[in-house]
């Protein structure tokens, strides 16, 4: 699972030559990467306070951009799937986030029981998202999984619409503003600020992700899965449980998005229906960026988005030019290294 399910067949062999075409692009993806380079340097010199400031905000919106991109990464590693109802799944995890805490249990200030109550709402909404996304995969894509790969996506998108439905008629077509438990308060580093939901963010993201890392590569579930993703026909020869563990895989990239919820309303103090359109669609970038399929590659995507994704917006053209900047560098990439960042050239079985 720390590579594509045919990455480990069939690549281009260690040694063979590049063609002149092939190493005029790479030498063109090294001079505008060095481009890229030195214009952080320069800005980073020129700026270094905003220059800073920017990156920790980057890191912020990278950290959720990462634990939605592991969902679209764990589920495509498996069966090939880009699961497009991934964001929208998010969106509704932020409804049910604010619901359990300011619903439910009323909370809308910072104290030892918010936080308390925060952990609960992240075990429901992880609940929440791991028992949707293997409801989805046992009710809709499983019946699916041996016909074209155009008809499971196809699902996938009409999910997302069912989901969106749901976001409309739970949160209404308006954006709703809810309190922030951590509030916009922070601390200083120098003249850098720093606020609590940033920690909080980095603090919930670090273990899961490590953690998603172990269970995927040193249990024998993680085993499991890596051996489902190279080779199915096979998987099932030696004993394994393919079904149970797509659900699993499907229940662990649900779990990750209802994080992101938590995490996302609590830093932004916000729920929309079409969240999971924009969200999901950076993260699914991601997720490409760094390798489709690969764990590290779709954290890596993650952060890497976050961080351009605010210098632009602080110190660039403006958030006006975000997307096109964002899908602009994804664009250069795939173009001269479309496996992305962490993945490796394969050729497709038959």
């Amino acid at each position: 699972m720390t590579q594509t399910s045919i990455e480990a067949a069939e690549g281009r062999e260690t040694g063979t030559r590049l063609t002149p075409a092939e190493l005029a692009s790479r030498l063109l993806g090294t001079v505008l990467l060095g481009v890229f380079a030195l214009w952080l340097v320069l800005t980073a010199v020129r700026v270094p306070v905003q220059f800073v400031s920017a990156i920790v905000v980057g890191i912020n919106n990278g950290a959720l951009y990462a634990l939605i991109a592991l969902g679209y990464t764990l589920v495509y590693g498996i069966i090939e799937l880009i699961n497009f109802s991934h964001g929208d799944l998010f969106m509704l995890s932020t409804i049910v986030a604010s619901f359990v805490i300011v619903t439910v249990f009323g909370v809308t200030s910072a104290n030892f029981g918010a936080i308390g109550v925060v952990a609960i709402a992240l075990v429901v909404t992880m609940a929440f998202g791991g028992a949707l996304n293997v409801s989805a995969e046992r009710l809709a894509y499983r019946r699916l999984r041996r016909a074209p790969k155009l008809a499971p996506l196809i699902t996938a998108v009409g999910l997302s619409f069912v989901y969106q439905f749901f976001g409309v008629y739970f949160n209404g077509s308006a954006q709703k503003q809810w309190p922030q438990i951590l509030g916009d308060d922070g601390f200083s580093l120098g003249r850098v600020t720093i606020q609590w939901s940033t920690i909080f963010v980095i603090a919930v993201t670090t273990p899961l992700l490590l953690l998603m890392t172990w269970f995927v590569t040193s249990t024998r579930q993680g085993k499991a899965m890596r051996a489902t993703a190279q080779d199915q026909d096979a998987a099932r020869l030696m004993g394994i449980d393919v079904d149970r563990t797509i659900a699993v895989t499907f229940g662990l990239g649900g779990a990750l998005a209802g994080a992101a919820g938590v995490l996302f309303m609590e830093a932004n103090g916000i729920t929309r229906w079409d969240a999971g359109f924009r969200l999901g669609l950076i993260a699914f970038t991601a997720a490409v960026l760094g390798g489709i399929g690969n764990l590290n590659g779709a954290v890596l995507g993650g952060f890497l988005i976050g961080i351009v994704e605010n210098i632009n917006n602080s110190l660039g053209p403006g958030p006006a030019w975000g997307q096109t900047v964002i899908f602009g560098i994804l664009i250069v990439l795939m173009v001269f290294k479309p496996e992305g960042i962490l993945g490796k050239p394969t050729t497709e079985k038959v």
